[in-house]
């Protein structure tokens, strides 16, 4: 009897998230290269204040980083950090490149103050709460310090179009902080009725298989019953290939009757869970040993000749008469055999029934000896 079982490895698991990350990234690299295009239409259109020498500096810096993301994410490195989606590094330099821009932009700032916003999305499901807060606080800071500065220094073109600015922008970053906690509780709580769930299909697999061992199994001797045997033997039938051959064997316990008049029941089960553990240890792994009805049990062997069969079942009743019971005298232990054989088109009825009668034989001819049917089967 022999159980598979199907797993996932977790190199697949590790390339998908890994996937999955690397798409991540080129969306936000898109998101890079439609700000950039923005910039260079300010540029164009005369809105950008600095010299076009630091706007292609920043824009060489800017692909460079990307660049070297883009370089980790491939070779699988950033699998080495707590965080491999780097979630926090990219969100830190598109905020601090925004805020290099916003500087340089003079009236024309608002119009790019959506990308502060961007950028807080891309890490609104990833970052933890408060690196999320963290990161809403220092846009905050880094816009209202640039129009402090500028009203310092006078360079401020329109102190009250400013104030309305860090205004709204401060409303839009409480919102995002409040959302933020809000997806990141809602996350939570998801993750852990999705163990809850996890675990009770655990527990419901461990009760199906619990359900199916009872179903299958055989309570006193713990090998298989009748109906398992059958529904088994059948599938072995249907995927022989042509020239393969099946042994078959009915196995009847001698004197079975008079072992529980004399002795009573319980050593009769004793005897039967004996003859049980000493069947186990002679078949192979793959053979199917199963209980067919009171003191009589049934065996099947894969790709198995007469020789093999008759061997396996002289050995097996050789074991059985050498069995000693703790506190019991039941001397002597026997067994018969009835063996045939299974061949391809075979009927497993009819090899029952060819078992059967060879099982009679060994009986009538003085019972502790194995008797075969092999002139009958189509092997």
């Amino acid at each position: 009897m022999s159980a598979s079982l199907c797993t996932v490895s977790p190199r697949l698991t590790d390339n998908a998230i890994q996937n999955l990350l690397l798409k991540r990234f080129i969306l936000a690299t898109g998101t890079y290269a439609l700000a950039l295009l923005l910039v260079w239409l300010a540029i164009f259109s005369g809105h950008f204040q600095g010299s076009v020498r630091s706007a292609l500096v920043a824009t060489v810096l800017v692909m460079l980083s990307q660049s070297v993301l883009f370089a980790l994410f491939f070779s699988g490195r950033n699998l080495r950090f707590s965080d491999p989606s780097l979630t926090e590094v990219q969100v830190l330099l598109g905020l601090g490149w925004q805020t290099w821009l916003i500087a340089h932009l003079g009236p024309a700032r608002g119009a790019f103050l959506v990308f502060y916003v961007l950028i807080l999305l891309f890490g609104l499901f990833h970052l933890p709460r408060r690196v999320f807060v963290r990161c809403a606080a220092l846009v905050f800071f880094s816009f209202a310090s640039i129009n402090l500065w500028e009203g310092y220094t006078f360079q401020l073109v329109d102190p009250a179009l400013a104030a309305l600015q860090v205004c709204v922008l401060f409303i839009v970053l409480v919102w995002l902080a409040l959302y933020a906690s809000y997806v990141q509780a809602s996350r939570l709580r998801m993750r852990q009725r999705r163990f809850a769930l996890q675990a009770h299909q655990d527990t419901l697999r461990g009760m199906m298989r619990q359900l199916e061992d009872l179903v299958a199994t055989d309570e006193l001797t713990g090998l298989f019953n009748r109906r398992h045997f059958l529904r088994l033997a059948s599938r072995e039938l249907h995927s022989m290939e042509e020239g393969a051959v099946h042994g078959l064997a009915l196995i009847d316990l001698d004197h079975f009757k008079r072992i529980n008049d004399v002795h009573g029941h319980a050593a009769g089960d004793q005897v039967l869970q004996a003859f049980a553990a000493v069947a186990s240890a002679c078949v192979r792994e793959g053979d199917v040993l199963a209980r067919y009805g009171g003191e009589e049990f049934v065996l099947l062997l894969p790709d198995c000749d007469a020789e093999r069969l008759t061997a396996c079942c002289e050995r097996l009743r050789v074991a059985f008469t050498d069995v000693e019971l703790i506190g019991l005298n039941v001397k002597p232990l026997s067994l018969s055999a009835g063996m045939t054989l299974l061949g391809y088109g075979d009927d497993l009825d009819e090899a029952l029934q060819r078992a059967d009668q060879a099982l009679y034989r060994a009986k009538r001819d003085g019972r502790n000896r194995c008797a075969a049917a092999w002139e009958n089967s189509h092997a």
